[in-house]
């Protein structure tokens, strides 16, 4: 459900975008509103919760990992981004200045935290819907 919601912001966004573009945002593209990862694993242990209470281990490891993941999507994997974003910024100067050949390295593609946090809510939303229907 966030791959679609992340496709249907990019359609909404305004500009013109191809199929292809559209298909890789649902299909492996990280990063951007919301964060799929937080939503697996919020609703990971939300399902967890309603089936096996939350006293029981299951729930406990469950909701440890899902704050390790969020954590991880908002501050890790941000920041390398980031950071890999000025690296290639500045090799690109500096290989236009001194006439030498660059390769970028990658970008990873990490969340704000509010990404996180929609996309926690989204995982918790649908983990007790379907618990309830």
């Amino acid at each position: 459900m966030a791959q679609l919601i992340k496709a249907l912001i990019i359609l909404l966004n305004g500009r013109k975008r191809n199929p292809r573009e559209i298909l890789a945002a649902i299909a492996w593209r990280t990063g951007g509103m919301p964060s799929s990862h937080a939503a697996l694993v919020s609703a990971m242990a939300t399902s967890v919760a309603f089936r096996e209470g939350m006293g029981s281990n299951l729930f406990a490891v469950s909701f440890w990992l899902a704050l390790i993941v969020m954590r991880d999507a908002a501050g890790v994997r941000r920041s390398s981004g980031l950071q890999g974003r000025a690296l290639n910024l500045l090799g690109r100067n500096m290989a236009d200045k001194m006439d030498v050949e660059y390769h970028p390295v990658k970008e990873v593609h990490g969340h704000a935290p509010l990404e996180v946090v929609i996309g926690a809510l989204l995982g918790i939303f649908m983990a007790a819907a379907y618990a309830y229907l």
